[in-house]
């Protein structure tokens, strides 16, 4: 009778001590959205990429699609996930304007050419003068915009802008009503098909200023380096295998494009106009070039003029972000984060 409480005592101690151990291991969400250069994650995680490389390094690692992309960085900015694919004006303006100090882990890619400015009566940025343009304000559209026009010597004052959600703007530009859009892919695309529709300018004239990131908490990211390495390894091994004309990166990109909604040749359509940073040394020389600190300026300047950084911002530079080549803002005020440190692991093969 002693013997078998001993048994059933030791049983007990044992399963407490397996539950314990599973609870231990760390355990992280990460939202994502549909675009692109994001669709990478999705197919990591359905083909155990992600798995992988997360048991590599003893965690969990889970990618919760979020179907309204500003919903998915409000849940992350709020705290419901430690981390989000996101573009850096929304990095800057959401979380880290939100005062969440925010690490953007990975470059992804820049628009080249995702994003763009059509017309069906102008045919050139400076016929858009004393002109409404449907786009939806203050995202990355309108940063688009507002560049175009600088580039051309006219500035916003010059044009009405006219607030549209993106679920609209394909129809409304059927409509004799609406000349003029701002828009990104696959909806540019979709509406490049209206007669006389012409590409007035796209974000391949400026290359590198719209960047899609992956966002990690900081904090998190802190207390575990490994979160870093297992993202960073699974990233560049997905990237790795969607390259090329092989069967295997044909079928990645299948999948890719079907759960985007489209097919292998409108997928690829879209990865011609994402510059998709696959090799790591150019995504380590991306991150550590002086361009990225002074695009996030540009960035900060026209998110500051918008009242995208709060309504008692004082100035342009009052959130800092910290780059590997210098800092831009208030230094003790440093909410956004560009590292390379995964990168540079990436680049010496030590992950």
């Amino acid at each position: 009778m002693l013997k078998a409480c001993h048994r059933g005592i030791l049983f007990a101690a044992l399963a407490l001590f397996s539950v314990s151990s599973f609870a231990a291991k760390p355990s992280f969400k990460l939202c994502w959205s549909i675009y692109a250069g994001w669709m990478p994650w999705d197919y990591a995680q359905q083909s155990g990429i992600v798995k992988k490389w997360a048991d590599k390094y003893g965690i969990d690692i889970k990618f919760v699609q979020v179907n309204d992309y500003i919903e998915s960085v409000n849940q992350y900015t709020a705290g419901g996930f430690d981390g989000c694919t996101m573009t850096n004006m929304d990095a800057l303006t959401i979380p880290a304007a939100g005062g969440v100090d925010s690490t953007a882990l990975i470059i992804g890619d820049y628009s080249n050419g995702n994003d763009g400015i059509l017309s069906k009566s102008a045919k050139s940025i400076a016929e858009l003068k004393g002109q409404p343009i449907n786009l939806v304000e203050l995202s990355v559209s309108h940063y688009l915009l507002a560049r175009a026009l600088e580039k051309s010597g006219l500035s916003e004052r010059d044009v009405k802008v006219v607030n549209t959600a993106d679920a609209d703007l394909v129809a409304a530009f059927t409509t004799p009503d609406v000349k003029s859009i701002v828009t990104w892919n696959p909806l540019l695309a979709e509406a490049q098909k209206q007669p006389n529709a012409k590409l007035l300018f796209s974000s391949a004239q400026i290359p590198g200023e719209i960047l899609d990131l992956l966002v990690v908490n900081t904090e998190t990211l802190k207390a575990h380096p490994e979160l870093g390495k297992a993202l960073t390894g699974a990233w560049f091994e997905t990237l790795k295998v969607m390259q090329g004309e092989s069967e295997t990166a044909k079928t990645a990109r299948t999948q890719m494009g079907q759960a985007a909604g489209t097919d292998l040749a409108g997928f690829d359509a879209q990865l011609a106009a994402t510059h998709l940073f696959s090799d790591p040394k150019l995504a380590l020389d991306f991150t550590d070039s002086p361009q990225l600190k002074a695009t996030m300026q540009m960035v900060a300047e026209f998110s500051f003029k918008h009242g995208l950084l709060g309504e008692a911002a004082p100035s342009a530079d009052v959130v800092g972000v910290a780059t590997p080549a210098g800092n831009w803002g208030d230094t003790n005020n440093t909410k956004l984060r560009f590292t390379d440190e995964f990168l540079r692991l990436v680049v010496s093969n030590a992950l």
